[in-house]
């Protein structure tokens, strides 16, 4: 099987990484700075949160930190309506924003369920076996697996 080795193979860290930009772009001409900011931050908070969950290879930290991922998507739709209704920024593209927001915290949530599904079919959630010659650790090698068949779920 094929591996994931770094964050920025996941499907849904890129997504994530594109609305962020988008959503950055729309923003600039706001003058309410608090408006801006949050949003902003929340949208960065999306890839931050997918990234930072990843990085600790196990399941049930990422897990952990996909859930804060897929409420920091819904943060970014309702401001977006709120920014719309004040009309601060372009419907039009607002609304993409906003679908493609909410498809991707579609599929953060099945990417959820995949890992809950393995860490209830794995006896130990990942099992630290022994290290592997120079310092090889077969838990990240095995959570890069589960990472890989997930990327491909997400995909079908």
């Amino acid at each position: 099987m094929a591996t994931i080795n770094n964050f920025e193979e996941l499907k849904v860290w890129q997504k994530a990484i594109d609305i962020a930009s988008r959503v950055y772009v729309l923003t600039k001409g706001i003058k309410d700075y608090y408006l801006r900011d949050q949003i902003n931050r929340a949208a960065l908070s999306i890839s931050n949160n997918i990234a930072e969950g990843f990085e600790y290879s196990n399941a049930a930290d990422f897990n952990r930190f996909l859930a804060i991922a897929k409420g920091s998507c819904g943060e970014v739709r309702s401001m977006l309506f709120f920014l719309e209704c004040n009309q601060l920024v372009s419907d039009a593209i607002s609304a993409q924003i906003k679908q493609d927001c909410a498809e991707l915290g579609r599929q953060i949530g099945s990417l959820k369920t995949y890992l809950v599904k393995y860490r209830q079919t794995s006896k130990n959630n990942i099992v630290k076996e022994s290290a592997a010659p120079y310092g090889a650790d077969k838990e990240e090698d095995q959570f890069s697996n589960i990472a890989f068949a997930a990327n491909e779920i997400l995909n079908s």
